[in-house]
């Protein structure tokens, strides 16, 4: 894997500003992420997605703006020269960017945002962003995985032995996430995806605000209390 990488920390205090919070969901290529995601967006409310930029080609099946923004090499190093991409990096041969400003626009909407990025984007965004939550997607075998990649029938032959080649090392970053989920079965790893989601979203420091708004309700001293209740 190349060590190819860069951030953008220009107005990052404003993604993590407290209007939601950042999901990274990583795994080797073929370990599944993208499926988990599409069926934990369907089953979480104010949850929402941060389509990547890339310089790969369209897998059959994808639609550029939907799975990826599929750019030249050009446009890409035209955005990340206008210090548009929260993260960027080389996997594979190919350039992949996660926009700042779409990130930004899904969290003032007030929802949190899952960003579908490789081992090396995830560890720039944890580095530079604050309170992130990370889950890495784990395949139940090396044969399962090469199974997976065989039959996306997307890939020359080179490309697949590359993300072979690099998979091990990728499952062996595993210690660098919050959560490790199993994909052992689809159904069952994505309510696993979705149980975190709703878990992290109930930590104490996440619900301040909602805290103080109860409390708003409540009398300030006992003699008001008692003559409530009186």
């Amino acid at each position: 894997m190349s060590s190819e990488a860069g951030i953008t920390v220009v107005n990052g205090e404003a993604v993590r500003a407290g209007r939601g919070m950042l999901i990274i969901v990583s795994a080797p290529s073929g370990g599944g992420k993208g499926t988990l995601i599409r069926r934990a967006l369907q089953k979480v409310n104010n949850l929402g997605y941060s389509v990547s930029w890339t310089t790969r080609s369209p897998r059959p099946g994808e639609q550029n703006g939907r799975d990826y923004y599929f750019v030249s090499p050009e446009a890409f190093e035209e955005m990340r020269a206008h210090d548009g991409f929260l993260e960027w990096a080389r996997v594979h041969g190919n350039f992949y960017g996660t926009s700042r400003a779409e990130v930004e626009r899904v969290m003032a909407e007030g929802r949190d945002v899952v960003l579908e990025i490789d081992v090396q984007g995830a560890a720039l965004v944890r580095e530079h962003v604050k309170n992130t939550v990370s889950v890495f997607i784990l395949p139940p075998s090396f044969d399962v995985l090469r199974a997976r990649l065989a039959g996306r029938k997307s890939e020359v032959p080179s490309d697949l032995t590359l993300r072979l080649l690099n998979s091990r090392s990728e499952v062996e970053r595993y210690r660098d996430f919050d959560y490790v989920v199993l994909n052992d079965e689809a159904d069952r790893a994505a309510k696993e995806l979705v149980s975190i989601v709703y878990a992290e979203r109930a930590r104490r420091e996440r619900q301040t605000a909602l805290v103080r708004r109860v409390l708003e309700t409540f009398p300030e001293s006992s003699s008001e209390t008692k003559q409530i209740c009186i």
